[in-house]
């Protein structure tokens, strides 16, 4: 049984590295104070993913994302846990510059949402800056495999790994982003097989969106597993909710008692002062 977070104490990069090949982590995006509050006490890590572009402001992909928006939705999901290790996602453009571009936007948002960490998305290209980050104190997570901020080079939102040449560059990605120091890694949209063996490679844990169980953790979209992002359903998501459709059926009751003036009801009004 995967262990919960203690009580009292919120985890730390220390603790999602001592869960290496034992106690799955468990970990969901969470971008909104409400929402945080509720996931709190049932994961190990919030990751307040850059996904909020397109499940909270309509965004047709997370390019568009701005750190303003980042270091808002980080602060927010801060001030709604208390256990959980929250993790930032650094947006497309604000790390790719330079290591000292990347230092200056992470430690910014570190700062001003008191997250744990940062989430970097890139393989052998961004193991320097990764090293130049963990060396001046700024905790990373890694994001390799599919990487939603580079599809336009990878060819559109596609598994990978699927010849060996693909899944020996991905191998050597995650080696690469663990050998920086990297305290984790998501691994995206990768054929299972070869998550497995980028699992097997490193020394951190592997967290898997698409990929394989038989990665060190989990993470979903957290709109996706409740049902309230009902654009698309990606292959791997399964729905534990399916919250949309009612918010809709709420409101269209709501609708009908305001027309049919049934709301507000006396219980909901307030009542002249006695004399």
């Amino acid at each position: 049984m995967s262990a919960s977070p203690p009580i009292g104490r919120r985890l730390t990069v220390r603790d999602i590295v001592a869960r290496k090949g034992k106690d799955p982590v468990v970990c969901l995006t969470a971008y909104t104070t409400p929402i945080a509050r509720q996931l709190d006490p049932h994961v190990d890590i919030l990751l307040v993913g850059d996904s909020l572009g397109m499940v909270l402001y309509g965004l047709p992909t997370t390019l568009g994302v701005t750190l303003d928006m980042m270091i808002a939705h980080g602060q927010a999901v801060v001030r709604g846990s208390t256990q959980a290790l929250v993790v930032v996602d650094m947006p497309f453009g604000s790390t790719q510059e330079s290591p000292a571009q990347a230092f200056r936007n992470a430690a910014r948002v570190m700062a001003e949402t008191g997250a744990g960490a940062v989430k970097l998305e890139g393989g052998r290209e961004m193991a320097e800056t990764i090293a130049f980050l963990v060396s001046r104190g700024i905790p990373v997570m890694g994001h390799v495999g599919l990487r939603p901020q580079s599809v336009n080079t990878q060819g559109g939102f596609r598994a990978q790994g699927r010849d060996e040449a693909e899944a020996q560059g991905l191998i050597d990605d995650a080696r690469a982003v663990a050998e920086a120091g990297a305290f984790s890694m998501v691994v995206e949209g990768t054929v299972a097989p070869v998550a497995e063996r980028m699992t097997q490679a490193v020394s951190v844990p592997t967290i898997g969106i698409g990929a394989s169980v038989a990665c060190d953790g989990q993470v979903l979209v957290i709109d996706d597993v409740v049902g309230m992002f009902m654009d698309f359903t990606p292959r791997f998501v399964r729905r534990y909710a399916t919250l949309g459709p009612q918010v809709g059926e709420a409101a269209a009751a709501y609708a009908a008692d305001v027309r049919a003036r049934r709301f507000p009801g006396p219980e909901h009004t307030f009542p002249a002062r006695s004399a």
